[in-house]
């Protein structure tokens, strides 16, 4: 939902559809920087089947990310849709727009599962590095949050 034009000057109420959209892409974009220093740090230290377990959940966690900011903007615009243009019983249309990435989020959850078993089965590194690698998303949008509390 669109905050109105005034200014309130409460960052929480000013926060718009705009400002979450660029929060998403800057927690994939630190994902990615977080992504190739702890890479380069893991393959120096601990070895290859670690630092691939490592970009494993990476992108598996930045997938999560990139699918929810999809799913957001879905759910956003069916909130601004306008009532009148609800269908019978008052429902909203259903587009072919949403169908699409509902099937995408789903069939990305199956991707993941995929991923982070046959990881686990090929690569014998350190568990510890595939969970980092997970947790990587949580923390970019931690500290996009603080941004926002700060701002």
């Amino acid at each position: 939902m669109n905050a109105p034009e005034s200014s309130t000057g409460n960052p929480f109420l000013d926060f718009t559809d705009a400002h979450l959209k660029a929060a998403m892409l800057r927690a994939l974009r630190l994902v990615a920087i977080l992504t190739v220093i702890a890479f380069v740090a893991l393959l120096a230290t601990m070895g290859w089947q670690t630092a691939m377990l490592l970009l494993a959940g990476a992108v598996v966690s930045a997938s999560g990310l990139w699918e929810w900011q999809k799913l957001i903007a879905v759910i956003n615009a069916k909130l601004d849709a306008q009532p009148e243009s609800a269908g019978p019983e008052g429902q909203m249309p259903r587009g072919p727009g949403a169908t699409r990435v509902v099937v995408g989020f789903f069939l990305r959850l199956i991707v993941a599962g995929l991923v982070l078993y046959g990881s686990l089965r090929c690569f014998h590194g350190s568990v510890y590095a595939l969970i980092g690698g997970l947790g990587l998303a949580a923390l970019a949008l931690a500290v996009e949050a603080v941004r926002l509390v700060r701002s």
